[in-house]
């Protein structure tokens, strides 16, 4: 190849340089630089950091952003800033989905719920806002420079460095497996624990005894945690609730989120809310028991707008429903938190109160709130001494301690209803929707990524009917 004289060169009385067969320009690999800087680096940094504590695989978002940096590597300014902010965002709901164990199209259905909550209470949501917004800052910074390689060994190396960075994820994420994305396919086997304890059972109907469902927000079955296992429903171990109940206990599989748990344990089924919004369903249990004569009756300590319960509750068979506003109406105090509404400790006296009152059967649904996850200090949910609860959790897993507080503080107002000489026969059903969606392995491993807990408090008092059904 002849080489091309410069009039510097003519100047300079230097000969020529030749190029290096196969050398890569200059500008070539400061454009790749420049596309892993912002498409392999700044747009998975803040996940990668997880790592060190564990966090949802990403291979598939990892190897999607990179395809699309790839595709727009050459394009306008815009069309790459478009592409990173979108490409981020769906990442980011892809990390929360895996978190909670939903689906991505269920968390994005979900997003108009979102007005609801209010994530300034918590530090953690704060701290991870801040960083995807100095992270999305710096790559359009970035993008200003030049990306757009265009040799096939620089290609080569790119989708090399993305397979890389995903097998890296994998590899590091591969002892959490099943802690993570938990959805239930076709065919996968039932159950639950309403079948599981025999709650409303063929003789707790025919004697008319009121029912009693409690479903414990994130309440989780502790797994090789001494201490964690001796708290979980401690409380219902006492000499006055065994003249009064029949206790037994133990765990069922779990899927998805807390709407899922209520479907499994009313419906019966693998499934989700959005299935019973558009019409009725009369093999749900609150509709079962509604022809039976009882009373139904749902509580809940958030908004009933939340995941639309004001629309499918009535859907399944519960003709009242109480939610936030009408619970501090009635006297509960508010609880703050990410997830504001009623304290689900001043719930309890007025499930009684209600039981107390009935002349019919009644099948009584509470679905509680304060534990859901991030559990922040203060806000009157009185969890900033949790040493009192257990110094060892305090100690080493102090927001699990917080959730350890709440659940004491309800199980407490519980025992305190059901132990009252006039407290009517009931059969009581506690149990969790699912495990604490912990985003670290640290606190997550100490509960079973696919079971919880139930405990189960069939009346054995006097068989008088807890209420006859009118003529």
């Amino acid at each position: 190849m002849a080489s091309v004289a410069t009039f510097g060169d003519e100047l300079s009385g230097t000969e020529p340089q030749m190029p290096t067969p196969g050398a890569r320009a200059p500008g070539e690999w400061h454009a790749f630089r420049n596309w892993a800087l912002v498409w392999l680096v700044l747009a998975n940094a803040g996940f990668a950091v997880m790592w060190l504590v564990g966090a949802p695989p990403r291979a598939g978002e990892i190897v999607g952003i990179g395809a699309i940096g790839l595709f727009v590597r050459d394009k306008p300014l815009s069309v790459q800033v478009s592409a990173f902010v979108l490409a981020l965002a769906y990442s980011l709901l892809s990390f929360i989905a895996g978190l909670f164990n939903l689906g991505v199209t269920s968390l994005i259905s979900s997003m108009k719920f979102f007005v609801e909550i209010d994530p300034l209470q918590s530090v953690e949501y704060i701290a991870g806002g801040i960083a995807v917004t100095l992270l999305m800052g710096a790559a359009i910074w970035r993008m200003r420079h030049p990306q757009g390689f265009t040799s096939n060994r620089m290609l080569l190396l790119a989708v090399g460095a993305i397979l890389s960075l995903a097998a890296i994820d994998t590899a590091l994420g591969m002892g959490m497996r099943g802690h993570y994305k938990r959805a239930a396919t076709a065919g996968t086997p039932f159950e639950s624990a309403t079948a599981k304890s025999g709650f409303a059972d063929a003789t707790a109907v025919a004697q008319r005894r009121h029912l009693m469902l409690i479903m414990v927000e994130s309440l989780g079955d502790p797994v090789d945690n001494p201490e964690m296992s001796r708290l979980l429903f401690t409380r219902y171990k006492s000499g006055a609730l065994a003249d009064r109940f029949d206790m037994s206990q133990g765990t069922t599989t779990y899927y998805n989120s807390t709407t899922a748990g209520e479907v499994r344990e009313m419906c019966g089924r693998w499934g989700d809310y959005y299935e019973l919004l558009d019409g009725a369903d009369d093999s749900c249990l609150p509709a079962q028991l509604a022809r039976q004569g009882y009373e139904t009756r749902a509580f809940h300590s958030f908004t009933g707008d939340f995941f639309e319960r004001e629309s499918w509750y009535p859907n399944i068979g519960f003709a009242e429903q109480t939610f936030a506003d009408g619970l501090v109406e009635r006297g509960a105090r508010p609880c703050g938190g990410v997830f504001p509404g009623a304290c689900d400790r001043d719930v309890p006296a007025m499930l009684a109160d209600t039981l107390k009152q009935a002349d019919t059967p009644q099948f009584l649904y509470w679905l509680t709130l304060n534990s859901h996850l991030p559990v922040p200090p203060g806000l009157n949910l009185e969890v900033d001494n949790c040493e009192r609860v257990s110094p060892a959790l305090a100690a080493d897993f102090p927001m699990i301690c917080r959730q350890f507080a709440i659940w004491d503080a309800v199980d407490a107002a519980i025992i305190e209803q059901i132990t009252q000489p006039d407290f009517p026969p009931t059969d009581i059903l506690i149990v969790g929707d699912h495990m604490p969606p912990y985003f670290d392995r640290h606190h997550r491993s100490q509960f079973a990524p696919d079971r919880v807990p139930w405990l189960m408090l069939r009346w054995k008092g006097d068989e008088t009917p807890a209420a006859e059904v009118a003529p």
